[in-house]
């Protein structure tokens, strides 16, 4: 019996509780990490069959200890180390963790684990790579996407964090100051963001959205939020994330088709998320230090504010985005740029911004986003033919269902007109 979405949902969210209580009680964040990953695997067969048990985190902490109980003893069986089992599992811990497996202490640590695993031995990249495999639990070819990477260069790049790890003797203490809090803070936010990113459009499968991930990415916001509220970009990245997922209930049709900006039905927008997020981007902008979140969550209030596509303020939007590319410069950030300068001056502005863009980044060029631009551009030049084949192009590259049929349905209504 397959594994329903409910008990994937729930699988998803204790895994990283699961593994912080793990890697608070060994310390050797590699090895825990496995015995996670082998725990989650026999729930996944067991569960279906035998129902959830009464206390599912309890469960996985249980077998997740077995599973990291029998690894210990093999390095022993094969180093005849017998101290090595006494320094990762000391006896006052073995009942801590055991208190910890029967409910009594159900603290969540999913927050500290984002800061452990952002470590300085290890890159930005590879930091934000590995937090969003251990704790995320983003697939290795989601988050190959996410750094425009192929799939076998993202696990090449995972496979060197965790030798890193193991170098260092597995054990990647939290921050224990303000001072190292605040050096790992740009690469937890950093992978907060790509959680939310991979929820609200998911990079690949059946659905366009991942609630968990964008709920997750939320919630351990807030919790951020709580522990830094002076923090001006953690505000406006919770801003950004709340202003964003308002938008969510009018993005997916009765059939789960992709509905665009330009479509949507802004009275199924959730004013309350609106509400709170432009709050929160007050409060933000108030510290007087803005930043690429601040400024992302201030165009997304543009977009909210706005009654309709053609009200937006589209100067005003370019104009962020030229911020934004000062501060936090990107692929991304410059395609987002030139589909805003198309709606304030023309498809021709944008176009040009495009062919800008392929010069300097020619493997982006190849990213189906970049393609399904062109492609609208294209169309609004009245190009329909070039814009047609760019359409079906994109839609060849893209490993989302939901916008491979939305592009395609674009490209065969555009045949139909007799371009």
């Amino acid at each position: 019996m397959a594994i329903d979405d409910a008990t994937q949902d729930l699988l998803r969210a204790l895994a990283p509780r699961v593994l912080g209580t793990l890697v608070r009680r060994y310390r050797d964040f590699a090895t825990c990490e496995d015995a996670v990953q082998e725990a989650l695997v026999a729930a996944a067969m067991q569960w279906p069959d035998r129902g959830l048990p009464d206390s599912p985190k309890a469960w996985l902490i249980t077998v997740a200890t077995r599973r990291l109980t029998d690894h210990v003893r093999a390095e022993i069986a094969r180093r005849h180390r017998e101290q090595l089992v006494i320094s990762l599992i000391p006896a006052d811990e073995q009942v801590a963790l055991a208190a910890d497996a029967m409910g009594a202490n159900e603290d969540d640590d999913t927050l500290e684990l984002y800061f452990r695993c952002c470590h300085p031995a290890l890159s930005p990249a590879s930091q934000v790579s590995l937090t969003l495999r251990a704790v995320g639990g983003l697939t290795t070819a989601e988050i190959g996407r996410a750094f425009l990477v192929p799939e076998a260069t993202m696990a090449q790049r995972l496979s060197r964090a965790k030798l890193t790890i193991r170098q260092a003797g597995g054990a990647f203490p939290a921050p224990t100051s303000p001072a190292e809090r605040a050096a790992r803070l740009p690469a937890v936010l950093h992978v907060l963001y790509l959680i939310f990113s991979e929820g609200y459009t998911a990079s690949d499968g059946a659905a366009l959205l991942r609630v968990d991930l964008s709920s997750e990415a939320i919630r351990v916001c807030r919790m951020l939020a709580a522990v830094l509220p002076g923090e001006p970009e953690v505000t406006g990245l919770l801003a950004l994330m709340r202003l964003t997922d308002a938008r969510r209930a009018a993005r997916v049709g009765a059939l789960g088709e992709l509905i665009p900006l330009d479509e949507q039905d802004r009275a199924h927008w959730d004013g309350a998320a609106i509400t709170e997020g432009q709050a929160l981007l007050t409060q933000a902008f108030a510290a007087g230090r803005p930043g690429p979140y601040q400024i992302q969550a201030a165009i997304a209030a543009l977009h909210d504010e706005a009654t309709s596509t053609n009200a937006t303020d589209w100067p005003q939007i370019v104009a962020l985005y030229t911020v934004l590319g000062h501060m936090a410069d990107s692929p991304m950030v410059r395609l987002s740029h030139a589909i805003a300068l198309a709606m304030a001056d023309g498809a021709r502005a944008g176009i040009s911004a495009l062919d800008a863009l392929a010069r300097e980044h020619p493997r982006f060029a190849t990213q189906h986003r970049f393609t399904a631009a062109r492609a609208h551009l294209l169309e609004q030049l009245g190009d329909h033919a070039a814009a047609t084949e760019h359409y079906r192009e994109a839609a060849r590259r893209t490993t989302s269902v939901p916008e491979q049929r939305y592009l395609l349905l674009h490209a065969a209504r555009l045949s139909a007109t007799g371009a």
